[in-house]
């Protein structure tokens, strides 16, 4: 039997990998995503975002955990896009489940607004 680690059972998402290319303008560095990526299919864990308070504003800020299996160009520059239009953020380096080079995992934060 091959091996998947206990927390996943399926990967039954399909989401987009934007890998970024970088350029410069007027000599700052800039991330461009592409619209489209390869798809990739995911576990993905939501628990209904997270409360925090910024600025003196009320906000809640929509994260999720994903499981995939392991691909070395995923990076924490990387961004996941959603059938529904939303894009994810990777916020940590994607850590290699038991260093097998099977699965990895790393939390996602949406991006909203003018990104």
């Amino acid at each position: 039997m091959a091996y998947m680690p206990k927390n996943i059972t399926e990967l039954r998402t399909p989401v987009k990998l934007l890998i970024p290319t970088s350029g410069r303008k007027n000599g700052v560095t800039v991330k461009t995503y592409p619209t489209d990526g390869d798809t990739i299919a995911v576990n993905w864990k939501s628990y209904g975002g997270t409360e925090n308070v910024v600025d003196g504003l009320y906000c809640v800020i929509d994260t999720a955990t994903v499981t995939t299996r392991y691909r070395p160009d995923i990076t924490a520059e990387c961004r996941l896009l959603r059938e529904d239009g939303a894009v994810y953020e990777i916020k940590n380096e994607p850590e290699d489940i038991e260093l097998r080079h099977k699965y990895m995992q790393f939390k996602v934060e949406r991006v909203k607004g003018g990104a």
